[in-house]
């Protein structure tokens, strides 16, 4: 059974309700409330505190500050600062830095990240779908099949470096997009005794091979690939965006094309290109209040070779990022994360929003809104690693099953202060039981 305890990701709702050297003037009455449109700086914060049994108990924040000028472009900002640090006791982090801004340089959007993302006991499946086995009996240590709670885990620290572009190339709605990024991966197998250390007997861990450890020896991954790599993007893309409201969309397109390459001339030991397809549109069905939204991506390699820590990565235009594969919070809610991983996989969503509640508390504009969603997705180009060396004793880890759509369905809370700051909470339950049980996912903002 899974390990995880949750204790909560904030202490309270809201600890967010603060304007510093904000000026406010009001805007047309919706619904007999007024909204204050917002100018100066605004911040919104949230309290990180998680345990798990076997990375220990988290604790850290994420701040959120947005600047809006005079107030005339509201509720879009001019900068925006997103702020995480989070620890576990057992030596998990985050440290990520986010800015955000289309004023910073005249006409052209910057996005820039630095992150730090330590991860103890991150998931690892394999490759392709429901050709790697599933069984989550191997993690129950209550169940005869028992392998270990992290059977199906890796340790990973991720150093991630980028800067990307948005310009307008025709109109307001046609735009250039540019960037570099930098992955740089530190992968081992999961450090049983730091994980033990301090545990009561009953919760510690067995000294026993994981997966990944099995596909080292076997020869699944590469010698040269074991401890992971280093690896520098380039990418351009064309984007054509019509929506009405950045943070949640009322109506309007938003589609964008990327080219994303790693070439050899970079210092890249592995030189390959992908390509990523995603549209997104929005409905009104009824004005300020209720809408749907739907995504459609296929993000897909076009030639070279890629690593297999390069695998399990989504890209999403600015602002948006994720550093996970399809499965998790960001792509396929209730799904396990990194569960579909492959050279090549589409993946969508679609989401009912409701926003039932709008008011203006201690001076700031809230509004609340519910949502129902269903998320898919599955590979579409295999990875192909040599399997050659699998015994005969394990070769049921691959079995010859069709790939076919992973699914999940659920639904989310949302609170959101000033138009931006958007507190979201999302349960999803996967609908086959080889995509695990279900998911709970605290964060910010709307999935796209």
């Amino acid at each position: 059974m899974p390990a995880i305890k949750t204790l909560g990701l904030f202490c309270g709702t809201l600890f967010l309700l603060q304007v510093i050297h904000a000026q406010d003037t009001t805007q047309v009455k919706n619904k007999d409330k007024v909204e204050k449109i917002k100018a100066g700086w605004s911040f919104g914060a949230v309290p990180a505190i998680a345990y798990d049994t076997d990375i220990g108990f988290k604790y850290g924040g994420v701040v959120n500050l947005y600047h809006y000028g005079d107030g005339s472009h509201y509720p879009q900002y001019d900068h925006s600062i997103y702020l995480e640090w989070s620890r576990t006791t057992k030596g998990s982090g985050i440290n990520q830095f986010i800015y955000d801004s289309e004023y910073l340089i005249p006409k052209v959007r910057l996005t820039v990240e630095a992150s730090l993302l330590t991860e103890k006991a991150l998931d690892f499946y394999g490759f392709n779908g429901y050709k790697a086995y599933y069984n989550n009996n191997f993690t129950d240590d209550t169940h005869p099949d028992y392998i270990s709670r992290v059977y199906y885990k890796q340790e990973r620290s991720l150093t991630r470096l980028k800067a990307e572009f948005v310009g307008k190339h025709i109109g307001d709605h046609v735009k250039w997009f540019s960037g570099v990024a930098y992955y740089g991966n530190k992968i081992s197998s999961v450090d049983i005794d730091a994980l033990n250390e301090g545990q009561d007997p009953k919760d510690r861990l067995p000294d026993t091979a994981l997966l990944y450890d099995q596909y080292i020896s076997w020869g699944i991954i590469p010698d040269d690939q074991v401890d992971g790599g280093s690896t520098t993007l380039l990418k351009f893309g064309l984007v054509y965006d019509t929506r009405d409201n950045e943070p949640n969309p009322m109506k309007g397109l938003w589609s964008d094309i990327q080219l994303i390459a790693a070439p050899s001339f970079l210092g890249n030991e592995y030189a390959y290109s992908r390509i990523a397809l995603t549209h997104r549109q929005y409905f009104t069905l009824a004005p300020k209040i209720l809408s749907l939204a739907y995504r459609l991506s296929y993000q897909g390699k076009i030639g070279g070779e890629m690593p297999y820590y390069m695998l399990p990565f989504v890209y999403n235009m600015p602002p948006y990022v994720t550093r996970d594969g399809l499965g998790g919070a960001k792509t396929i809610r209730g799904v396990l994360r990194n569960r579909i991983v492959g050279e090549d996989f589409v993946y969508g969503n679609i989401e009912l929003r409701w926003k039932f509640y709008r008011n203006v508390i201690f001076n700031q504009n809230v509004y609340l809104a519910l949502a129902t969603f269903l998320d898919g997705g599955q590979i579409t180009g295999f990875y192909t690693p040599d399997k050659t060396g699998v015994p005969d004793a394990y070769k049921y880890l691959f079995p010859d099953v069709p790939e076919k759509l992973h699914m999940s369905y659920g639904a989310g809370l949302h609170v959101a202060i000033n138009q931006n700051f958007i507190l979201s909470a999302d349960y999803g339950r996967a609908i086959d039981p080889r995509d695990g049980d279900s998911g709970f996912y605290i964060g910010l903002n709307f999935l796209f």
